[in-house]
């Protein structure tokens, strides 16, 4: 095959296939410094190490209602992790925060779903960050679908991961390294089930592939995982402290037998906010009332986290 001019490259590679092009709302590429609408131009440098070393940070957030929920929280984590990996971003986070904004309010919608990359940058195909000059930042607005009333009456299935937890150096760092999250997502389609859910060498709970998992127990409480080998996920926080208004909050490490004995099992995401787990290795979840069915607490929860995001979010 001979090589051809650019222009017929650039050509050829804007009418190529686009899987997924009508979800891409807006983009902005700091390389560039502008936002773009057109899903063809949302092109990563194969040379960026966040494609070939997975060296770099990620942030899934989400707006609703035009506002962002969360925007602080995930933006002081995506800062921890940058400091972890010695990544100095490519401008201020002030200017992180409104291009995020400005990304959003791109997309002309009321709700969607933002990522936010910061990788280590481009600059050679070998493994010391000493190629790349400078960190590239990229961030994207998608086209969401919200989650159905019918959706939280169902709940979800869980089931114990044949993967195991990852070490405390990289659980605590929302990295693009996501290859134990994706074996997870494809355990849960082999057994027909929607969340795979990591166990420790002690039998401890952790989380699962792209959430946080706690439960309540007999006595009431509001049970969390000890942030050691799982991501601090923003929405856990903030359930935290809306539960401490009304109940007793704890973090603590979780037994597999613990959860058999639960009132509920609950998941915890910035898109869905608070679902309850209605079964768990195929045995009902819960307690008299709502067995294999979300608990009250479960539908309490996602109701005052909805309010929570919106009373402290970020206006668009």
């Amino acid at each position: 095959m001979k090589p051809v001019e650019g222009d017929s490259f650039l050509n050829a590679l804007l009418t190529a296939p686009r899987p997924g092009a009508d979800t891409i709302l807006a983009f902005y590429d700091h390389r560039v410094g502008a936002i773009c609408k057109d899903a063809r131009f949302l092109l990563l440098p194969l040379d960026d190490h966040i494609c070939h070393r997975g060296d770099g940070l990620f942030e899934s957030i989400c707006y609703r209602e035009r506002t962002i929920f969360g925007l602080d929280a995930h933006l002081a984590r995506l800062k921890d992790g940058a400091r972890a990996l010695s990544i100095i971003p490519p401008c201020s986070w002030e200017e992180i925060f409104e291009r995020i904004c400005d990304v959003a309010r791109a997309s002309g919608r009321d709700d969607g779903d933002l990522r936010v990359f910061l990788s280590r940058g481009p600059g050679g195909f070998g493994i010391s960050p000493e190629e790349c000059p400078t960190a590239g930042l990229y961030i994207v607005a998608l086209q969401t679908s919200l989650p159905t009333s019918d959706y939280y009456k169902k709940g979800l299935t869980a089931f114990t991961s044949a993967i195991p937890p990852k070490q405390e150096y990289l659980a605590r760092i929302k990295n693009t390294n996501y290859l134990p999250n994706v074996f997870m997502a494809m355990e849960a389609v082999r057994k027909g089930m929607d969340v795979a859910v990591t166990f420790d060498e002690h039998g401890i709970m952790g989380e699962a592939a792209v959430a946080n998992v706690a439960l309540v127990d007999r006595s009431g409480r509001l049970v969390c995982p000890e942030i050691q080998r799982i991501l601090p996920g923003t929405t856990m926080l903030a359930a935290m402290e809306v539960a401490a208004r009304s109940m007793t909050v704890v973090q603590m490490p979780i037994p597999r037998a613990a959860i058999d004995e639960a009132n509920e099992v609950l998941l915890f995401t910035s898109a869905t906010l608070c679902v309850g787990i209605t079964h768990f290795d195929g045995k009902p979840v819960g307690c008299a009332g709502h067995v294999g069915m979300p608990g009250p607490v479960a539908r309490d929860l996602k109701d005052k986290l909805w309010a929570y995001m919106l009373e402290r979010g970020t206006s668009l």
